[in-house]
């Protein structure tokens, strides 16, 4: 199942980092890391979510300046699928493009709920495996 996260494109090597910090004192070191990511995530989603159906006074600076800030947390988890949709986003948005911007957001959320629901169900699994699969898990190509 890891190693399709790879595979799949939805993770980079910045999670194997992530996963290399883990120690035996705290093996459920990238699960927390992760915990608060999609906590954080949630609040910044539904802020740009509320500010984009706002196009009346949709203020792009704020909404960049939140998106800007999300895609710091997204790379440092390592979820590249997500960090491209968040650079769409503020790229079409730098543009003027909002019909554009708001169509990337639908596609943000997909790959945002995608990853949350994939690695949910991967952390899981490692819960009830134990913590020797965690230290045989492969690394990616």
């Amino acid at each position: 199942m890891r190693q399709s996260f790879f595979d799949e494109g939805i993770l980079d090597q910045q999670f194997s980092q992530l996963e290399q910090l883990e120690e035996k004192g705290n093996p459920s070191f990238l699960e927390q890391v992760f915990t608060m990511y999609f906590n954080d995530s949630t609040r910044v989603l539904a802020t740009v979510e509320q500010a984009m159906g706002e196009t009346d006074s949709l203020d792009i600076g704020e909404v960049d300046h939140v998106l800007h800030k999300f895609k710091g947390s997204t790379a440092s988890v390592g979820a590249s699928k997500v960090l491209s949709e968040i650079i769409n986003i503020r790229k079409l948005l730098g543009e003027g493009d909002l019909q554009g911007a708001e169509v990337a957001f639908q596609e943000l959320r997909k790959e945002y709920d995608n990853l949350k629901a994939k690695l949910e169900l991967y952390f899981q699994q490692l819960r009830e495996a134990g913590p020797a699969e965690t230290a045989s898990a492969p690394h990616p190509k």
